[in-house]
C-alpha cells in the first residue's frame, strides 16, 4: 500500500474501532463525509484490502495494443528515425492513418532509444519582447546556411522573413549563398505578396549596414539599404540573435520540419526546392501563425507595376562616357550608340541600372541608350566570408564530386 493508503486505512480503523466521528475523518483526509461513509462499509466487508481502487493493476482500456506499438515502432526505425516526437506523431497521422499523442511518440523513441531529453546548462535570462501590434509593422529577415538536402545537393542557404506580430513566413528562398541579391529576390516576393512593410530587423552583417569603421567615403547604405531606401523601408539591426529570438526560432524550426517534408517529397535540388515552399508556407501558417493583436494591416500597398519594382530592386551606378563614348564596369569594356553625331555625350554622365535578372539598362539624360560590349579583361578572384564560403567550396568540388559519381557507375 502507498503512504496514502495507509494514511486512509489509520483514519478509518479509528472510525470503526475508536469512535472518530466521520466529518473529522473527512477533513483529515480532505473527502467528503459521503466517502467515509462508503471507506467505512468498505472496511467492515473486507477489512483494509477493501480500502484499495478496484482499477489497481487493470490494464487501461485506452492502452495501444502490442501490434500498434510494434507497427508504430517499426515506421519510428526505418521512415521517422530523426523525427522529433511532435512531427512524427503529425505524419503517422497524416501519412500512416496511426493518430496517437506526442507523448505516447515521445515514450516509445525513448524505449527504443531513439530519443533523449536535452541536458539544459545555466543560460543568460533574455526577457521575452511583446509582439508588434499590426502585421508589416516589423518584418525579421536572416539567412539560415545549412545541408538543406541532407547530402543530396551542396549545402545553401534559405533566406527567412517572418512577420513579428503573427509569426507569418511572408517570403522564404533558397540560393546558393546569403549574399545581397539572394535578400533582392526574396524582398520582391514579400512586397509582390504582401505590400511595403514598414521595417525590417536583421543582424549586424554587410549586407544590411557599414561595418567598417575606417570608411569615409560613400553615402553609408549597403545596396541593400539603398533599395529600403527606395522603397522606405526602416533597417533595424539586433545587437544580439536573441534580441531577433523570433527568426532566430523560425530557423531551427525550419531545419527540422522542412528538411524532413523535403525528404519525404524528394525533393533534391534549389529549383524543386523554391517550388514547394509555398506549399510549405501555408502548412506553417496552419501550424503556428497566430491572429494580430490589431486587425490594420501596416504594409503600404505597391501600386506600381512589376516593371518599377524591378527598377528600385536594382543596382545604380553612374559612369563617365570616354571621349570615344566608351565605359567599363566590372572589367568588361562597353560602348555606346549616339542618336546622331554623339559629341554632346562624349564625357557625358550616364546612369547605369543593374537588374536582378542580369540585364542592364543605360540612361543618358533619362532616357535608354543602347550599347554593345567591346571587350572583357580579367579581374580579381572575389573575397569570400562565413557566408559564402560553403557555396564557393560547392562549386570548386562540383567537378571532383561529378567524376566520382561517373567513375563509381562504370565500376558498378
Amino acid at each position: 500500500m502507498s503512504s496514502r493508503e495507509l494514511e486512509k486505512a489509520f483514519v478509518i480503523r479509528q472510525v470503526v474501532d475508536e469512535g472518530l466521528r466521520q466529518r473529522v475523518a473527512a477533513e483529515r483526509l480532505g473527502i467528503s463525509i459521503r466517502q467515509v461513509k462508503r471507506l467505512v462499509r468498505r472496511w467492515k466487508d473486507d477489512g483494509a484490502a477493501g480500502l484499495l481502487s478496484g482499477h489497481r493493476d487493470r490494464v487501461s482500456p485506452l492502452r495501444l495494443g502490442a501490434e500498434t506499438q510494434a507497427l508504430i515502432a517499426g515506421y519510428l526505425r526505418e521512415k521517422y528515425l530523426d523525427f522529433g516526437a511532435t512531427l512524427a506523431a503529425e505524419k503517422l497521422a497524416e501519412l500512416e492513418g496511426i493518430t496517437v499523442s506526442k507523448e505516447t511518440v515521445r515514450k516509445l523513441q525513448i524505449a527504443l532509444g531513439l530519443w533523449q531529453p536535452k541536458v539544459r546548462g545555466i543560460k543568460r535570462v533574455f526577457q521575452a519582447r511583446d509582439r508588434r501590434p499590426r502585421f508589416g509593422e516589423l518584418v525579421q529577415i536572416d539567412g539560415s546556411p545549412h545541408d538543406w538536402f541532407e547530402g543530396r545537393a551542396p549545402k545553401c542557404t534559405l533566406l527567412v522573413f517572418i512577420d513579428d506580430a503573427t509569426s507569418r513566413l511572408t517570403a522564404l528562398h533558397f540560393a546558393p549563398a546569403e549574399t545581397t541579391r539572394a535578400y533582392l529576390f526574396a524582398l520582391k516576393a514579400h512586397v509582390l505578396a504582401h505590400g511595403v512593410p514598414l521595417a525590417f530587423y536583421s543582424d549586424k552583417h554587410g549586407i544590411f549596414r557599414v561595418n567598417a569603421k575606417e570608411a569615409v567615403s560613400g553615402d553609408g547604405y549597403t545596396e541593400f539599404g539603398r533599395v529600403l531606401r527606395r522603397l522606405n523601408i526602416a533597417s533595424l539591426c539586433a545587437s544580439t540573435p536573441q534580441a531577433k529570438g523570433r527568426v532566430e526560432r523560425a530557423n531551427q524550426t525550419l531545419q527540422d520540419r522542412l528538411i524532413k517534408e523535403m525528404r519525404l517529397r524528394g525533393i533534391n535540388d534549389i529549383a524543386e526546392a523554391n517550388l514547394f515552399l509555398p506549399i510549405f508556407i501555408a502548412m506553417w501558417h496552419k501550424k503556428f501563425a497566430v491572429p494580430p493583436r490589431e486587425e490594420a494591416d501596416a504594409h503600404r500597398p505597391w501600386l506600381g507595376t512589376r516593371e518599377t519594382l524591378d527598377a528600385a530592386l536594382a543596382r545604380h551606378d553612374t559612369r563617365t562616357l570616354s571621349k570615344d563614348l566608351t565605359f567599363r564596369v566590372a572589367g568588361t569594356l562597353y560602348g555606346v550608340k549616339p542618336q546622331g553625331s554623339g559629341i554632346t555625350m562624349s564625357q557625358g554622365r550616364i546612369h547605369l541600372q543593374h537588374f536582378l535578372d542580369g540585364s542592364m539598362q543605360v540612361q543618358y539624360k533619362d532616357k535608354p541608350i543602347i550599347w554593345h560590349i567591346l571587350k572583357t579583361f580579367p579581374v580579381p578572384s572575389p573575397t569570400e566570408d562565413e557566408k559564402t564560403i560553403d557555396s564557393r567550396m560547392a562549386a570548386l568540388l562540383a567537378p571532383t564530386q561529378k567524376y566520382l559519381e561517373n567513375h563509381s557507375a562504370k565500376a558498378a
